[in-house]
């Protein structure tokens, strides 16, 4: 425990600085607009926006896995540096100091640790890329079957919590069970291929802050108001996966691509049918060392 807890202070320090180089994708929470009122911008309510915008963010902080379902073994450590490329869907309209379409990168540092009886745990931090938005995520593994039936894939089952860090007026937490199957094929000496994909249910909660929106109140205060806050069994994305990953001694190699629907909302407006939101797509890769 002590190596892991190096690990995860190593993490913080490497991406600390590089966080604060830039602020194009940090967030404004109050250009959603006005908490209760109906978006010019949308046509939906602004708590309806909240809501997506908590989904959405929440999709691309856990757009990444990385890992087939088999575990470390109980001796076994490993450590990656991992890059994520996720897009934002178009219409997506998150509140963003400077709103951007296409792609952003979220790089990570992932550590994991093999325990007795097919048990694996593990810590991702992630940085949402040119803001001071960070991710960290806790996950335990369990495989369900790892060889122990020949005939049968290996099966492994992945608890997750991510919970947003250095925010400024929300918050945001997301977790979720995840379903893998996968088969490890031996190339060679101590070189294997493991093929993998599974699905992942990710429920997203999120509430924000007290915000001052104008106009002012007839003291010259501004009026002060907060979005309806989401629940995550209510604002759930399905995310489907595929990958693959490399091992050469104790080199690792790995690329995915998943995902996330993330289904429909209610609009905030009476007598209107519910709101779909665009899926989100992220392909991320993986260098790092397998003991």
């Amino acid at each position: 425990m002590r190596t892991f807890s190096r690990w995860m202070a190593l993490a913080v320090l490497v991406g600390g600085p590089a966080a604060y180089a830039a602020d194009r994708n940090d967030i404004e929470l109050s250009k959603l607009g006005k908490p209760g009122e109906v978006s010019a911008r949308t046509g939906f309510t602004t708590d309806s926006d909240f809501s997506a915008f908590a989904r959405t963010l929440g999709a691309v902080m856990t757009a990444t896995n990385l890992t087939p379902p088999e575990t470390l073994g109980h001796a076994g450590f490993a450590v990656g540096m991992e890059l994520g490329v996720v897009g934002l869907p178009t219409e997506a309209g998150l509140p963003m100091v400077n709103a951007q379409q296409g792609a952003v990168l979220v790089p990570s540092v992932h550590v994991r640790k093999g325990l007795p009886f097919s048990i694996d745990v593990g810590a991702r931090v992630g940085w949402l890329d040119r803001s001071n938005l960070f991710a960290a995520t806790g996950e335990v593994k369990w495989a369900v079957n790892e060889g122990f039936i020949p005939w049968l894939p290996d099966i492994g089952l992945r608890a997750h919590v991510t919970h947003l860090l250095n925010t400024r007026d929300f918050h945001l937490t997301a977790g979720g069970l995840d379903v893998g199957v996968g088969k490890q094929f031996p190339l060679g000496g101590m070189i294997t291929l493991t093929p993998y994909g599974g699905i992942d249910f990710v429920g997203v909660a999120a509430k924000s802050e007290l915000l001052g929106f104008e106009p002012r109140d007839a003291s010259g205060q501004p009026k002060i108001a907060a979005y309806e806050p989401v629940k995550g069994w209510d604002n759930i994305n399905t995310r489907f996966y595929a990958g693959g990953r490399f091992i050469g001694g104790a080199l690792q190699l790995g690329a995915e691509v998943s995902l996330s629907s993330q289904g429909a909302i209610p609009t905030g407006v009476p007598n209107t049918d519910n709101r779909p939101l665009s899926a989100v797509l992220a392909f991320s890769t993986t260098l790092g060392l397998d003991f």
